[in-house]
């Protein structure tokens, strides 16, 4: 689904990723762990084209989107959930499932996917017509998630998923993910410092470490290595 090869991004004169590389496949849940400052939050900006790279080439199914606007890769079939969810706190739940469309044209369509994505997040029907500035934490990032889907995404990005959230909220907003997964055929890209909680939800990880890839493998395999305990797991 998605190739990065030799990426390199950050701002203006700072480089933030040097030469990352990378493979998500199809259908499957990828995770990319790391700590603060390791260029996460910088690497999905860079996929959704909210910063230009400097060198190194992005490929989705084949097709090359790093030169692509930000808009454009979302109707190549890219969507970006950003870290701090972003709304349009004055707009209600509702308008901003319908700004989530805009690459879309058919009334008929947006109307039923707004059913759909309300379906999988029954909390948001109640408050449908609540301004987002008025959700709380947990509430947004669903809507959040939703927004994302509204654009028909065939690969979903996850910035921080878990950020903020209680324990119990973060349970739910996961299962939704493994839903969305294996009901839908989602292919997730999901960047977390919930290190465990995201392994126990993907099926191949990345560990970026100031900028590089430093590991990775199956879930499993990280999960085993003594590296991974330390730092993330905690021994």
């Amino acid at each position: 689904m998605l190739k990065v090869e030799q990426l390199r991004a950050g701002y203006g004169s700072l480089e933030v990723l040097h030469g990352v590389s990378f493979e998500v496949p199809a259908r499957a849940i990828v995770a990319v762990l790391g700590t603060n400052g390791a260029g996460k939050t910088t690497l999905m900006r860079a996929l959704a084209g909210l910063i230009r790279t400097c060198a190194g080439s992005i490929s989705m199914q084949g097709q090359r989107i790093e030169r692509l606007a930000a808009e454009r890769r979302v109707g190549c079939g890219l969507a970006l959930v950003p870290e701090g969810r972003e709304l349009f706190g004055s707009l209600t739940v509702r308008e901003n499932l319908l700004v989530g469309a805009f690459t879309r044209r058919s009334r008929a369509e947006i109307e039923a996917d707004i059913a759909w994505v309300l379906d999988y997040f029954p909390r948001l029907k109640t408050r449908v017509h609540t301004q987002a500035a008025n959700l709380s934490g947990g509430e947004g990032q669903m809507l959040s998630i939703g927004r994302a889907l509204m654009s028909h995404p065939r690969l979903l990005l996850l910035d921080e998923l878990s950020h903020g959230l209680a324990p119990v909220i973060v349970d739910t907003v996961f299962d939704v993910v493994i839903r969305l997964n294996r009901e839908q055929g989602l292919t997730i890209l999901l960047v977390e410092q919930n290190a465990r909680k995201a392994l126990s939800v993907a099926n191949i990880a990345y560990v970026l470490q100031t900028g590089s890839i430093a590991l990775h493998g199956t879930t499993r395999e990280l999960m085993e290595s003594p590296a991974v305990q330390d730092l993330y797991l905690g021994g």
